[in-house]
């Protein structure tokens, strides 16, 4: 890969997202992760509706997350998504950083699978469909 393709939203974390305290729930920070991955997969121009249209599915095998400190309710935030693998599987870290001093409050990593939808069977390695819209952008 010569270079890693990126992408990088902002999203004010509204009420919902928060606990009693005012802290973000662990388990949204994986919501927010998915808000930059359809960010990235958009910008390569494969999204979910273009992986179902062409046969795959890109569920998530594996996910790693590291919460440094917590975001708050209202608190702006930035989350960038990195695909640094495509060989055998898409593999994307996710850096959550404060909006305004760029502190990292959480480091994350997800791991997915291609799998073809007909036979439900697992690719080791990505289809060449996916293969084509990165040499694009390379």
């Amino acid at each position: 890969m010569s270079k890693n393709l990126e992408a990088e939203i902002s999203l004010k974390v509204p009420f919902f997202d928060v606990d009693p305290m005012g802290v973000v729930w662990h388990g949204n920070y994986i919501k927010y992760f998915e808000l930059a991955r359809c960010a990235l997969l958009d910008q390569i121009e494969y999204n979910y509706n273009q992986m179902k249209e062409s046969g795959y599915a890109f569920p998530v095998v594996k996910l790693k997350v590291k919460y440094i400190c917590p975001c708050f309710f209202e608190q702006e935030i930035k989350i960038k998504a990195t695909l640094i693998e495509y060989e055998n599987c898409l593999n994307i870290k996710y850096i959550i950083t404060d909006a305004k001093n760029r502190k990292i409050l959480t480091k994350a990593q997800t791991s997915q699978v291609a799998i073809n939808m007909q036979t439900l069977e697992t690719c080791f390695v990505l289809p060449a469909v996916f293969l084509e819209k990165i040499s694009l952008l390379q």
